[in-house]
């Protein structure tokens, strides 16, 4: 008498699909570290463009501005470094082939939900738990249209 087929759950990604997985961040850290130094360097370079031979009035509104700048490039900065840290662990659970499993149900989070967010380690059903509110793709509002036709 034969057995009836089961199916066994995976609990961890396959080497091939983890190496999927690793190029993907390692595009996404090479990009961050990119902006990162871009920002890095708006804010802690002095400006070439100063503005020593315009009036006072336009002077003050100037440096102004760029004090606000330096200040909102600072905030970016600070994002993208944490970002890159997440990015870095991420490759880390790829070598400990934890990739990929939610850290609250133990389950292997969806490949779709992982390329777009490759640092991701939490499932949306964990994230639902915890009362975050998630937007999947088909959710995200499009500003440009009608809300009646």
């Amino acid at each position: 008498m034969e057995k009836p087929a089961t199916t066994v759950e995976k609990t961890r990604y396959s080497d091939e699909e983890l190496e999927e997985f690793r190029q993907i961040i390692l595009n996404k850290l090479e990009k961050a570290q990119n902006d990162l130094k871009l920002l890095t360097e708006s804010y802690t370079t002095g400006n070439e463009h100063d503005t020593n031979d315009t009036s006072p009035t336009f002077k003050v509104l100037e440096e102004g501005y760029q004090v606000f700048s330096k200040e909102e490039n600072s905030k970016f900065a600070a994002r993208q470094e944490k970002f890159i840290k997440s990015l870095e662990n991420a490759l880390v659970r790829i070598e400990n082939k934890t990739y990929g499993v939610c850290r609250v149900t133990g389950k292997l989070i969806p490949k779709d939900r992982l390329r777009i967010v490759p640092h991701a380690t939490l499932s949306i059903e964990a994230k639902r738990k915890q009362g975050v509110p998630v937007q999947t793709p088909l959710q995200t509002p499009r500003p440009f249209e009608p809300k009646d036709k």
